[in-house]
């Protein structure tokens, strides 16, 4: 339930927006990995929920660079 509604609203999100929400994950990612190195790290899950999301945003990027060149 969770993931589904997380995808409904990457996909209202413009081009634009979904490049800024994945230097956004990017930079979790970064720094969960950074807390796991140094023993700080409590929520071991979330770095494999990150991870799924980046390949969300990226295939809905994909997605929408298709749908336009289709339109063109």
């Amino acid at each position: 339930m969770k993931t589904t509604q997380r995808q409904s609203d990457l996909k209202a999100l413009s081009p634009d927006q979904l490049t800024d929400e994945l230097v956004n994950l990017k930079k979790e990612q970064f720094n969960l990995r950074f807390q796991g190195a140094t023993g700080q790290l409590e929520n071991v899950a979330r770095i494999r929920e990150v991870r799924r999301d980046i390949a969300r945003v990226r295939t809905l990027q994909r997605q929408k660079t298709l749908a336009s060149d289709a339109k063109a």
